[in-house]
């Protein structure tokens, strides 16, 4: 097999057919049927279903080595060019949404000044999904919530950030300036779903103190929780970083006495060669975080 034939799959299953393959190939429908059908032959396994034109189980095995592939050939291309002092290639950038909201914006200017040949894709998803797209090579960086426990995904604190609760106008809680969580336990609340990283060190700072939280909605992102909690669905616990400076409205953000803040860190694999288009990346987001300069209020940077 060589890199052709492997690119060849990429592109029939992203295309959804071998005509789309073969236009983003730039080569005729004649070359994309051979390629495949030489793989398959050498791998003696049907990858592709002619009916739908998606990856078969096999498919998707050799699928997801595929792109790993691929990826570490375009590392080496970009890997080359830095040693001419020119750092280019692509970055695959995972984030939780509320840290995207204010990092992504300095972080392309940064980019944009420093190594214009550095192209940042940036997908807005949960810890969870990220740290599923690390080990699946479908990301090369993650910005997602700590602590993170898999042996693969090497990880790095960046900051703390305080837990907010934002309470709609109208409720017995708004004229507060602080509540603590006891209090909370007498509302239903807009809270992240069981299982994600936000929620568990909320539960098990509750259960340490007798406390039981009662759910109106759970949300397997803050993105969604917060932006109903804005537009008055209910009160939600977010934290520092999901409260826009700019935004205003019918509502309050109140601190929530003694509970523990949000851990924001940097995750990459562990059995992977950062080229350097994601070093500079990586080392941009530190600067960010180092100066505050973009940090929202309510953000403790963790002193290196």
């Amino acid at each position: 097999m060589d890199r052709k034939q492997l690119k060849t799959l990429i592109a029939v299953v992203e295309q959804r057919s071998f005509s789309g393959a073969a236009r983003a190939l730039g080569t005729v429908q004649s070359n994309v049927s051979a390629h495949v059908a030489r793989l398959e032959r050498e791998l003696g396994a049907e990858l592709v279903d002619r009916a739908t034109t998606t990856a078969t189980a096999e498919g998707e095995l050799v699928l997801e080595r595929a792109r790993r592939i691929e990826s570490e050939f375009e590392s080496l291309e970009a890997d080359v060019a830095s040693m001419r002092d020119v750092i280019s290639g692509d970055v695959r950038l995972g984030s939780i949404g509320t840290t995207a909201r204010w990092l992504v914006p300095p972080l392309m200017n940064g980019l944009n000044a420093e190594h214009p040949g550095v192209h940042v894709v940036v997908l807005d998803a949960s810890t969870s999904s990220l740290v599923l797209g690390l080990l699946a090579g479908s990301i090369d960086i993650a910005v997602l919530n700590l602590p993170v426990d898999d042996p693969e995904v090497v990880v790095e604190p960046l900051f703390d950030e305080e837990r907010l609760v934002i309470v709609p106008d109208g409720h017995p809680l708004f004229d507060r300036s602080s509540v603590t969580l006891e209090e909370l336990a007498e509302y239903e609340l807009l809270l992240e779903a069981r299982g994600t990283s936000f929620r568990d060190t909320l539960d098990r700072y509750a259960e340490t103190h007798g406390i039981t939280l009662r759910a109106k909605a759970e949300f397997d992102g803050m993105r969604l929780l917060t932006s109903l909690a804005f537009g008055g669905f209910g009160v939600g616990i977010v934290p520092a970083s999901a409260v826009p400076a700019e935004l205003s409205g019918p509502w309050r953000a109140i601190p929530v006495d003694g509970l523990p803040g949000r851990r924001v860190g940097l995750a990459t694999r562990r059995r992977t060669l950062l080229t350097a288009a994601q070093r500079a990346a990586l080392e941009t987001i530190r600067g960010i975080v180092a100066t505050g300069e973009s940090v929202p209020r309510g953000i403790r940077v963790i002193p290196d």
